[in-house]
């Protein structure tokens, strides 16, 4: 009976998985078919504005080309008219000086005829027509203001949609999340020496798998990426994972989305065992602080884990070991003496993982860091050769120092308001 059930309840959840798998590909498809009309009818706008914009630039192109025409037209039609009415008036001119040398052909008196020689020699000298240029000053030619648009007409049949880049791709394998970063790398899948950078999106999700439509983050951006591989930095890992994509973008226009992609970055989570802890101290899941009751220090407290960390999955081509969840540590005896400590409920036995801490400004003196689980009661950590720990001291002189083996090495930088550990198990290393 118990096997049937366990059997039937494991199909209920592949079918819910798979119902809810679905129904994110339906949400995924209305998205894409919504952002269809919505794009379409954005590039449709955009067409029109070129074309309207390439119409103006044609019309003004004609326009100064007709007034250029136009201009000429008038110009030769002023120089031709001035020429036609001089040569009109001297035409005149010289008919009146003909029919005045016809009249002079019938004086018969000798001695007033004689006269007519002298007098019509100097109106001869003096007519117009003898000084006119018998060649119009400009021809009625207008070839020099004929078009041939026969490769602009060719140039503009050859219009065409703009190139886009292909969509990137995105190798999982070749992506690493590590210490509060996110390494994406990514390639083109064919040669285009027309790129002229990316632009990577990235967002939060608590879903594994492909992005959700109905996610309640939105996608952030990082323009004007110049390689194929970005670090993002300083990232607060308070998701369980990452989703991302990349597009390629020439000096024109932007590509598609490579398929994106999901990177697990959960937090390392654990709280305090306050079984563990020195009676002087106040325990309560992730806050710590001093107890005077029965002490002799000043009240101190110092506030706890915050679990912003590391992811506990590696990139797998980086490290060729995955994590496994963290397992108890275990019941041991309470620290006594002068160890004012406490334990996490977790023990680490493989993975990375990293998490901070945040002391309270008024917070005289505490360390931070990781042991072994024989660490003695009696012992402080950094004062073994099984712990390691950064120690903040502000009684007098601030003072800012790694502890380990009870050495200590002082460290000369301002003392930050969170504490980090990174405690790569598997690659035997620990940063602070």
């Amino acid at each position: 009976m118990d096997t049937q059930k366990e059997a039937l309840q494991r199909i209920i959840t592949t079918l819910a998985n798979k119902n809810d798998e679905i129904q994110n590909f339906i949400d995924t498809l209305s998205h894409v078919l919504k952002g269809v009309q919505v794009n379409s009818t954005k590039v449709l706008s955009d067409l029109d504005e070129e074309f309207d914009s390439l119409y103006s630039v044609l019309e003004e192109m004609k326009e100064s080309m007709t007034n250029g025409i136009k201009q000429e037209q008038a110009h030769k039609t002023q120089e031709l008219q001035n020429q036609l009415s001089q040569c009109t008036n001297a035409l005149e001119s010289s008919e009146e000086l003909l029919e005045f040398a016809s009249r002079s052909m019938d004086i018969k008196e000798p001695e007033e005829f004689t006269k007519v020689p002298k007098f019509f020699n100097r109106r001869v000298t003096m007519a117009a027509a003898f000084r006119l240029s018998l060649k119009p000053k400009l021809s009625d030619n207008m070839t020099h203001l004929m078009v041939d648009f026969s490769q602009e007409r060719q140039m503009l049949q050859s219009l065409k949609f703009l190139p886009v880049p292909k969509a990137p791709e995105i190798d999982p394998a070749d992506c690493l999340v590590a210490d509060n970063c996110v390494t994406v790398a990514w390639r083109m899948p064919e040669e285009d020496n027309k790129i002229d950078h990316y632009v990577l999106e990235y967002r939060k999700t608590n879903y594994d798998g492909l992005p959700r439509v109905k996610d309640e983050r939105c996608w952030e951006t990082v323009d004007n990426i110049k390689g194929t591989e970005y670090m993002l930095s300083g990232l607060k890992f308070d998701s369980k994972f990452m989703n991302f994509r990349v597009r390629a973008c020439n000096k024109a226009v932007a590509g598609e989305y490579s398929d994106p992609i999901t990177l697990e970055t959960k937090a390392l989570t654990f709280g305090l065992d306050n079984t563990s802890s020195h009676l002087n101290l106040k325990v309560e899941d992730s806050y710590v602080e001093w107890d005077p009751m029965g002490g002799k220090s000043q009240e101190s407290k110092v506030k706890g884990k915050e679990n912003k960390g590391r992811s506990a999955t590696p990139s797998p081509k980086r490290t060729s070991v995955t994590s496994r969840p963290s397992v108890g540590r275990g019941s041991r005896d309470r620290f006594t003496g002068e160890s004012y400590t406490v334990l996490g409920d977790t023990a680490i036995e493989s993975g990375q993982h990293y998490w901070e801490v945040k002391a309270q400004k008024d917070c005289k003196s505490y360390s931070v860091g990781v042991s072994y689980r024989t660490i003695g009661k009696f012992d402080q950590l950094g004062k073994t050769n099984t712990s390691w720990c950064l120690h903040v001291n502000n009684w007098l002189q601030a003072t800012f120092a790694a502890k380990h083996n009870n050495k200590a090495k002082a460290l000369e930088v301002a003392v930050p308001d969170r504490l980090g550990v990174y405690c790569d198990f598997d690659g035997g290393n620990i940063f602070h």
